[in-house]
């Protein structure tokens, strides 16, 4: 991909779509370690739309977490450590 003397750059289509980004659409490039990020910003997005994406990543993410058989409660300690301001007993 090229950039042009005006710096602007073609998104490919596939991206595009994916992002739901079209004519009008803001996105922010993010710098990252590896490079950059480029994120749509959907202001204008119902709440709808908002929640049903919200549903596709979540169906996305299920079973990506394998916590070995440990409750939440469990797995909670083990992340956030014993909590010693708890009087337990």
């Amino acid at each position: 991909m090229r950039v042009t003397t005006k710096g602007q750059v073609t998104i490919p289509k596939e991206i595009r779509d994916r992002l739901g980004i079209g004519p009008g659409s803001e996105v922010e490039f993010l710098p990252t370690e590896d490079g950059v990020r480029v994120v749509a910003v959907n202001e204008n997005i119902s709440e709808e739309e908002a929640s049903r994406k919200f549903s596709q990543l979540l169906d996305q993410m299920a079973g990506t977490l394998d916590l070995g058989g440990m409750t939440t409660d469990e797995y909670m300690e083990w992340l956030r450590g014993p909590r010693e301001d708890l009087d337990i007993g």
